[in-house]
């Protein structure tokens, strides 16, 4: 089986060699979802509570992270922010997930026309960029997460559903899957048993990668303004709230969620990458 990620035109690679350098990432990626659960009890502020008399504040024992331009504790909108921060990309990564690996595991296993049709349908979709779908669809929809989620799992679908239909492929080949045939299982059977299984960890590695990528595009949508309402606690929205103060001379609301959005989408990409490095050394 070969676990070779599909990677997007133009972003290098992250060398993930490293054991000590994927186990902090690992480290950082589970404090980032704890933040997320536990937000609603550890973010100390109401994060739409405006305070003008208090604007751009900086740091102090009862706002940690200063204050942005409307008078709002930067700290507890970054807390708060993470649980929409990564709910989106999780949302991509599911549907582009469940949706990638029957669509690859259908052409890979029936062949012929079928597989002809699935093959041309995504490199359709390739040949559409996401970011341009997801702001045509949001720009119709209107502010919300559910738009700008559904759009880019159908972008992101392509890169899941050629990478499970050449693992199929090539786990269709195998001794076992001619044996279970010939022992009455039907393919579905099959497919749901053990080869869907067989090729899951490679899958999830890449889902790992795409959960970072979804996380800078449903960031970028909301720096745009176009991805979750005004007044709901995100990254993106904090960046682009933040330029108001980037240019009165106070840059660390906006700056705080720019690092939190580059050091979690690093954390994801390495973590996902050194997963299917040790499932390719696994295979070989």
């Amino acid at each position: 089986m070969t676990a070779t990620l599909l990677r997007r035109p133009g972003l290098a690679r992250i060398r993930t060699g490293s054991a000590p350098l994927s186990l902090l990432c690992l480290g950082f990626v589970s404090v980032v979802v704890l933040v997320a659960l536990l937000a609603p009890w550890t973010a100390g502020h109401d994060p739409n509570a405006v305070d003008l008399g208090n604007a751009l504040a900086g740091p102090s024992a009862d706002h940690l992270l200063g204050v942005d331009a409307s008078g709002r504790d930067t700290f507890s909108r970054l807390v708060l922010g993470a649980r929409t921060s990564l709910l989106g990309p999780l949302g991509v990564v599911f549907f582009s997930t469940v949706a990638g690996v029957a669509i690859g595991t259908a052409a890979a296993w029936r062949g012929g026309w079928l597989d002809s049709v699935l093959s041309r349908s995504t490199e359709l979709v390739f040949a559409f960029p996401g970011m341009l779908l997801a702001i045509l669809i949001v720009s119709v929809h209107g502010e919300g997460l559910l738009a700008p989620v559904l759009a880019l799992a159908l972008a992101y679908l392509p890169y899941v559903s050629r990478l499970t239909r050449s693992l199929v492929l090539a786990e269709r080949a195998r001794p076992y899957v001619e044996a279970y045939g010939v022992q009455g299982h039907s393919g579905p059977q099959i497919c749901l048993r053990h080869v869907v299984p067989a090729v899951a960890p490679v899958v999830l590695a890449q889902s790992t990668v795409n959960f970072g990528y979804a996380l800078i595009d449903l960031a970028g949508l909301s720096f745009l303004g176009l991805g979750v309402p005004a007044l709901t606690p995100d990254w993106g929205r904090m960046v682009f709230d933040g330029n108001a103060a980037i240019q009165s001379g106070y840059p660390l609301s906006a700056i705080v969620p720019c690092a939190a959005i580059v050091l979690t989408v690093v954390a994801f990409n390495v973590v996902g990458e050194r997963w299917a490095d040790k499932v390719a050394r696994r295979d070989r």
